[in-house]
């Protein structure tokens, strides 16, 4: 009997006087939702192109402007993003090379780090040149209009030939500016206060 009560003693003890544990400090806040679609301007920090750059080779951005939702600063401008590039076409004969480059990460200026889906923005939908090369050869061909007194006159017109000129490397320079789209809604969970 003195062995039960003891336990129960000891049990109820153990419930009472529990350690105190250093609670986390929490934000007033939940984090903010930057929705897809929303345009993020940057400066490349390297030189990357289809010829010397692999798909392990990171690469590095900075934001050229502050980013508010509402009146909250979310991403300050000089925040560092962080991608890699994610497909790469080499150059063939009447198309040039093309890549696409994709973000997966943002840093704040104090270390802090945010995972994101963001892919640099063109006017080709997210792809790095791919334009078509120059004509190899023009060809002239008549052209003919009506003139005066119903007489046609002609003239020779220059039409590209059926053969393109062969692809060159795409390269992006240093400093660049660029643009970044989200791909996918960003939950920022992260604000610097100044």
């Amino acid at each position: 009997m003195k062995k039960l009560l003891l336990i129960i003693f000891i049990f109820l003890c153990g419930i009472l006087f529990q350690p105190a544990q250093a609670e986390p400090d929490l934000r007033d806040y939940n984090g903010v939702e930057v929705p897809s679609g929303t345009f993020i301007p940057v400066i490349s920090m390297q030189e990357f192109s289809t010829l010397i750059t692999d798909e392990r080779t990171p690469l590095k951005f900075i934001s050229t402007n502050d980013i508010f939702l509402f009146e909250t600063n979310i991403i300050p401008k000089g925040t560092m993003f962080f991608g890699r590039i994610e497909k790469k076409n080499e150059p063939i004969i009447g198309t040039n090379a093309s890549m696409v480059v994709r973000i997966t990460k943002l840093r704040f200026a104090d270390g802090y780090e945010n995972p994101l889906l963001a892919y640099i923005y063109t006017t080709n939908g997210c792809m790095i040149g791919g334009e078509m090369t120059a004509p190899e050869t023009y060809d002239t061909t008549p052209h003919y209009h009506k003139g005066i007194c119903r007489h046609y006159l002609g003239v020779l017109k220059w039409t590209p030939g059926p053969v393109r000129k062969m692809g060159e490397h795409t390269t992006v320079a240093s400093g660049a500016q660029l643009l970044l789209v989200l791909k996918g809604p960003a939950y920022i969970t992260h604000t610097l206060d100044e």
